[in-house]
C-alpha cells in the first residue's frame, strides 16, 4: 500500500474514533421521540421501554449510506440484532419516507421500521449530524452509544475491508452486562439537513 494511502487510512480511522462531546449525554436518559413509520405505526421512546433500541440516521442519496446498504453491512446488522429482539429504527430526516423505504427494501433492509423525521424534531433532539449517525439505547431508556456505524469512513464498498463495528460492540457488551468500551465516536457521512 502506498505511504500516502496508508497515512490517509490511519487519519480516517482516527477521525472516526475521535470523541464527539455534543448532543445527548451517555449514561443519561435518551431524548424522547415520537415518529410515524413507513408502516403506518407510531414509534416513541416511551412505548419502547424495556427494549434495546438502535437509531440509525438514514438517507438513500448519501454515498456513505449507499455503501453500507450496497455492501449488505447495514441490512446484515439489522437482521442480526432484530432477531435478538432489538428494535432498529432507521430515521429519515432528509428523504421523503416513500423514497427512503423503497431504497431500503431494494437493498434487503431489515430495520424494524423506517421513521419519518422531515420536520427534524428527533434529529434536533439527538443532534444527529450525519447519515449514518448511530445511537444505542438500553431497556431503561438510557443512551449507551452514539457515533459512527464503524471505523471505515469511506464510500467505496469494494475497497473497504470489514472493520470494527461500534454498534455491534456496544450491544454485545451491554447485553452481557459489561461496560461499553467505546461509548462515543465521531460520526461520518453526509450532513443531516434540518428543516428550515
Amino acid at each position: 500500500m502506498p505511504v500516502i494511502a496508508l497515512i490517509a487510512l490511519v487519519l480516517a480511522i482516527a477521525t472516526a474514533q475521535t470523541v464527539d462531546s455534543t448532543g445527548p449525554t451517555i449514561g443519561a436518559t435518551a431524548p424522547a421521540f415520537s415518529n410515524s413509520g413507513a408502516n403506518g405505526q407510531t414509534y416513541s421512546l416511551g412505548s419502547l421501554k424495556g427494549k434495546w433500541i438502535v437509531l440509525e440516521w438514514y438517507n438513500p442519496s448519501c454515498p456513505f449510506t449507499r455503501r453500507h446498504y450496497d455492501s449488505g453491512a447495514m441490512p446484515q446488522r439489522q437482521r442480526a440484532w432484530t432477531s435478538k429482539g432489538v428494535v432498529w429504527l432507521s430515521v429519515s430526516t432528509t428523504a421523503r419516507i416513500e423514497r427512503a423505504a423503497a431504497f431500503a427494501r431494494s437493498k434487503g433492509g431489515a430495520a424494524t421500521a423506517l421513521l419519518d423525521d422531515l420536520e427534524a424534531k428527533t434529529a434536533m433532539a439527538y443532534q444527529a449530524k450525519t447519515t449514518p449517525h448511530m445511537f444505542v439505547i438500553d431497556p431503561k431508556g438510557v443512551l449507551i452509544y452514539k457515533g459512527a456505524f464503524d471505523d471505515r469512513p469511506e464510500t467505496d464498498r469494494v475497497s473497504v475491508p470489514e472493520g470494527r463495528n461500534f454498534v455491534d460492540d456496544a450491544l454485545t457488551s451491554a447485553m452481557a452486562n459489561r461496560p461499553v468500551e467505546t461509548p462515543v465516536t465521531t460520526p461520518y457521512g453526509c450532513a443531516v439537513h434540518y428543516a428550515q
